[in-house]
């Protein structure tokens, strides 16, 4: 993998660990789902036009609109219903924690769908994985509000899965459908879901503000447009398991973020699940793994 490379997915690293923050900032002034679709479909409709101003060109089969679709199913209508109700229920830091769970979900659907084989190492490296998540999760799992943190984890856990459902399906289609028109068209028919279930149970009143603006425009623009679209780029020359051995940049991330913007408290809990996650995911995303 090339220098340029790797700059570009530590980049979307970055980008991705600021998401549970903005989250956090836009939910406290709009309603969840509402918040979930506009950035699904803000960060969609801007990835359309570039890819119509570039002149890209669009999927000429079924089979390529229906794995569209599945991306759209997976990776945006799961994955941000699970990180936008999620985000309610848990700090910034330990959403992204938990989240960072992915790869590891990944590499049991790379091995199923994508040939990628999982040796002792890898299976080593899911339980080191797993593992960390629980630690970093026992503080939280032994206090008064344990209900609420296992509520907010299970909405990450299944984002996560999504996710992970959705960088399989990248992987797939990354050397047959352009990027900017895979992602963008994804966003915007995952966010109709989304929309629809935010009509018929939430009271939308959002508030206009300058803050909610600024964190639904970076968020949308920075954290998922221009994320994805690195990301697609990405997985057309890097195997799934090397690319997403980066992923144990985000927890790394986004507790700083956490620290300094939130005063979120950083134990040894969070520490220690902090590294036993990087080292399941460095373990069981390697090549030989």
């Amino acid at each position: 993998m090339s220098f340029g490379a790797q700059v570009r997915l530590v980049l979307v690293m970055a980008l991705w660990a600021s998401c549970f923050p903005l989250i956090a900032v836009g939910l406290e002034l709009a309603p969840h789902l509402a918040f979930a679709a506009l950035r699904a479909a803000t960060g969609g409709i801007a990835l359309i036009g570039v890819s119509l101003v570039l002149r890209r060109p669009m999927p000429k089969d079924a089979g390529g609109w229906g794995m569209i679709v599945l991306l759209a199913s997976g990776a945006t209508s799961l994955g941000f219903l699970g990180m936008f109700h999620g985000a309610a229920f848990l700090s910034p830091g330990l959403a992204t924690l938990i989240f960072s769970t992915q790869p590891l979900v990944a590499a049991v659907l790379g091995r199923m769908f994508l040939g990628e084989q999982l040796t002792a190492r890898g299976a080593l490296g899911l339980v080191l994985g797993f593992t960390g998540v629980a630690i970093a999760s026992w503080p939280q799992l032994t206090s008064p509000s344990a209900s609420l943190y296992l509520t907010g984890a299970g909405f990450v856990i299944a984002a996560a899965a999504g996710t992970a459902v959705g960088n399989v399906v990248m992987k797939r289609i990354s050397q047959s459908v352009d990027a900017a028109t895979a992602v963008g068209w994804s966003l915007t028919l995952g966010a109709i879901p989304l929309a629809i279930a935010s009509t018929a149970t939430e009271d939308i009143a959002i508030v206009w503000s300058s803050e909610f603006v600024a964190a639904l425009a970076v968020l949308s623009l920075f954290g998922t447009a221009l994320a994805f679209w690195l990301w697609f780029e990405a997985l057309k020359s890097t195997p799934l398991s090397a690319a997403n051995a980066f992923s144990f940049l985000v927890p790394v991330f986004a507790l700083a973020l956490g620290g300094l913007f939130f005063g979120e408290r950083v134990g040894f809990p969070e520490i220690a699940g902090a590294g036993l996650i990087v080292a399941g995911v460095a373990i069981a995303q390697r090549r030989s793994a």
